[in-house]
């Protein structure tokens, strides 16, 4: 099933074409079905996936999320299926190459055609981000408590010398 565009008017005289607008966007879009399929994708997304529109039309979408992710995923599907919005949804995918992707998901229903459509941002550089910085603070969180104990002991050891020698 292709996706249909006519243009349409906007102004006097002024025509935009849907297509080029959904083809040319930069953040993945893409329609699904309530099956759980990918009816149509746009260039950006078939370029991060890595996989053919062929290939991503074959399986359910489902198979390309992250196997963590998969229940958490299918739960949300149904949650839009049943008319509630989807917004800021994050999970993993894995491209062709075995590589996992974090992407971030808005979509909604239209109940009447039955399909799901959907935006996403790849937003794998903040997750690493978001890592890097996790392991940044619990390496300062271990150096500190360090620093605090070597700071007791040291405190510790030079008070008692000094207590003995007063007591004397």
């Amino acid at each position: 099933m292709e996706y249909q565009t006519k243009d349409h008017q906007i102004g006097e005289g002024q025509l935009f074409n849907m297509g080029l607008f959904f083809d040319l966007s930069p953040d993945l879009l893409c329609i699904a079905s309530f099956d759980g399929y990918f009816k149509k994708v746009n260039a950006s997304l078939i370029k991060l996936f890595g996989y053919s529109k062929e290939e991503l039309y074959a399986q359910p979408i489902h198979c390309f999320v992250y196997e963590a992710d998969v229940e958490k995923t299918l739960k949300s599907r149904e949650n839009v299926k049943n008319g509630t919005p989807l917004l800021n949804f994050e999970n993993r995918y894995v491209t062709k190459k075995g590589e996992i992707i974090w992407l971030s998901w808005t979509s909604v229903p239209s109940k009447s055609e039955g399909f799901i459509y959907a935006i996403a941002k790849n937003i794998t550089h903040i997750k690493r981000l978001e890592e890097d910085r996790n392991f940044l603070i619990n390496n300062l969180t271990i150096a500190n408590k360090e620093l605090k104990e070597l700071t007791y002991t040291t405190s510790h050891d030079l008070r008692a010398p000094v207590n003995n020698l007063l007591a004397i």
